[in-house]
Order: C-alpha cells, then sequence, then structure tokens
C-alpha cells in the first residue's frame, strides 16, 4: 500500500479512468476545432484570442493522454462506493433550482438547493435549512443586486426590495 491507497496492478486497465481520459482528449479535439473555425481574428500578431483556447485543448490532451496512461497500467487507487443518496439529493437541488429560477426567483431557488445540499451531506431538517438558505441566498442576491447593480432573477421575495 502506499499513501494513495492501495494500487489496481495486475488487474488490467482501469475502464473508468480510460473513459475519463478519452472524454478529457475528446473535448480538447472539440475546442482546437472550433477555435480553428473562428473568423475574423486579426492575423498581424502571433499571439492572440486563439492563442489561449489552444493552450487549454493542449493541457487538456496532454492530461488525458498521462490519464490514459495510468489507467493502462493499472495504477490508480481503488475508488470507494458511491452513496446514491446525498449525490440524488444535491442533483436534485441543483436542477430543481435551475427550474425555478425564473419564476421563484434568486434567493428561493438558491435557498432550496442550499437546503437540499445540506440534506445530501446529512445535516439539519428541511424545515429549518430551506428559511435559512432562503436568508443566505437573498443577502447574496441584495449585495448582487442592489450594492453592485448585476442583474440576477427577481422573483416575489426580490420584488418586494
Amino acid at each position: 500500500m502506499t499513501e494513495a491507497g492501495p494500487r489496481r496492478s495486475g488487474r488490467g486497465p482501469d475502464k473508468a479512468a480510460l473513459v475519463i481520459a478519452a472524454l478529457l482528449m475528446l473535448v480538447a479535439v472539440a475546442i482546437a476545432v472550433s477555435t480553428a473555425g473562428m473568423g475574423g481574428v486579426a492575423v498581424y500578431s502571433p499571439v492572440g484570442p486563439k492563442t489561449f483556447p489552444y493552450i487549454v485543448a493542449a493541457g487538456l490532451f496532454g492530461l488525458g493522454a498521462l490519464t490514459a496512461l495510468e489507467a493502462w497500467r493499472g495504477d490508480f487507487p481503488d475508488r470507494e462506493t458511491q452513496a446514491l443518496g446525498p449525490m440524488a439529493w444535491i442533483i436534485g437541488g441543483l436542477a430543481l433550482q435551475m427550474l425555478t429560477m425564473k419564476t421563484l426567483g434568486f434567493s428561493i431557488a438558491t435557498g432550496v438547493l442550499f437546503a437540499a445540499t445540506a440534506k445530501g451531506f446529512g445535516r439539519g431538517p428541511l424545515w429549518l435549512t430551506v428559511p435559512v438558505g432562503i436568508v443566505f441566498s437573498f443577502i447574496v442576491w441584495f449585495i448582487f443586486a442592489k450594492g453592485l447593480q448585476l442583474s440576477l432573477p427577481a422573483g416575489p421575495l426580490e420584488q418586494l426590495f
């Protein structure tokens, strides 16, 4: 055993890590292809708006290649089993926030996300975390909307102010 945990050596390639490596390389290729197709960029300077996306694509491709190499060698530590209940609470809260942001407004939608995330982490009852989340979210909305003059979705609660 090493510091990172037990190794997978001798058990063949790590299929999940190979999928992740393929996705990293696919995203890198997509960034490079879309950057190559950018039009209307001045060519009088060697460093321009196309440079950084190419650097990101090269970095992602390199990370994908290194991930594939490590996956092929089976050098990733064993992964813990995933708890589906907490993940469902967090993903469900995020989906609910995205679906209700325009109708309920930032404070209420984000307060529900806060409560679902707290529930996913095993903290507090919903009857307590929903109002606490709404209060915190309203404070954030107030700072951004009134203090910084940035536009966040306003619902019934925000329209009172």
